[in-house]
């Protein structure tokens, strides 16, 4: 059986599809955008999280750590790198949930074993499995899987994704999905190459052949304040997607401020430490251009 590296899993969520949902975030990413809330998913390997705030110098942590790899000093507990195999122990017993490993790797049976806990608010709410990230695209050979698994149990199956993947990659997946929950972020090939590290015409075109493919799809755009919301880029976004074949919803997904904790967890830098979440009357004017063009606009997922 595959085996990938996930994050995190969100049960009972009710924001990454219809109904109530288990949500699977995949470890991995192919982006670097500025804005991006789920810092923990980008790298391809467990990483270790720690809360200097919420540390209270216990010293749990260090004196079971099997490789000797922690000590208390006067910024809370310093990690000594290469001796850290990052096995999570720590994280384990740590009273005050100062330290956290994002990352654990899991087979797709183990995994299933979660998901199917709530078949009963699947078949109830007309929910069910929604795989996230970072890109679940990055693990395709484990995604595959796993949507297949979800298929043989009757569970509804979604995918959160950025569609940055090759052509065959993409249609093996969407003959095992129900629906796509795609990003579209900006439609500058250059500036969406500034602002996330990557070119977007394999996404745009990707977009293109799932609609004519006839595959079920959400358009998530995220609202960011002086990067995407200019009334340019938001016509030529809307204008774009109503030539899309059987596409008419759009998701605007507001930019929040939340993410700023984690970027401190993981002691990396925040390229949007300076970005403002979008007023009432900035989600409003994107909304109503959007309309415009015929589509059927939801703020929030």
């Amino acid at each position: 059986m595959q085996t990938g590296l996930i994050f995190d899993i969100k049960r009972y969520a009710i924001h990454d599809g219809p109904g109530i949902r288990t949500t699977v975030f995949f470890k991995g990413c192919p982006f670097s955008c500025w804005w991006c809330h789920n810092p923990e998913g980008l790298e391809m390997a467990p990483q270790g999280l720690y809360s200097q705030e919420r540390c209270i110098s216990c010293g749990e942590c260090v004196s079971i750590c099997p490789n000797a790899a922690l000590k208390i000093s006067s910024q809370g507990v310093v990690t000594k790198q290469s001796l850290c195999q990052l096995c999570g122990t720590c994280a384990k017993v740590c009273p005050a949930e100062a330290r956290e490993l994002a990352g654990i790797y899991i087979g797709v049976e183990n995994l299933m074993r979660i998901i199917e806990k709530d078949v009963i608010f699947y078949d109830e709410s007309g929910g069910g499995a929604t795989f996230s990230g970072g890109e679940p695209l990055m693990q395709a050979d484990f995604l595959l899987e796993l949507l297949k698994a979800c298929g043989r149990r009757d569970i509804h199956r979604a995918i959160d994704t950025t569609g940055y993947a090759d052509e065959d990659v993409l249609m093996a997946i969407a003959r095992e999905t129900e629906l796509f929950l795609f990003d579209l972020k900006l439609m500058d090939s250059d500036k969406h190459k500034k602002y996330t590290g990557v070119s977007n015409r394999k996404i745009l075109s990707n977009l293109e052949l799932l609609a004519r493919q006839g595959a079920s799809i959400t358009i998530r755009v995220p609202l960011l304040p002086g990067i995407n919301d200019n009334d340019e880029n938001i016509h030529t976004t809307g204008k774009f997607i109503s030539k899309l074949p059987g596409i008419k919803h759009v998701d605007i997904l507001p930019y929040h401020e939340a993410a700023r904790y984690k970027y401190l967890k993981l002691r990396t830098n925040y390229s949007g430490e300076k970005m403002l979440p979008p007023s009432e009357e900035q989600l409003s004017r994107a909304a109503q251009r959007l309309k415009r063009f015929g589509l059927k606009v939801k703020i929030g997922g």
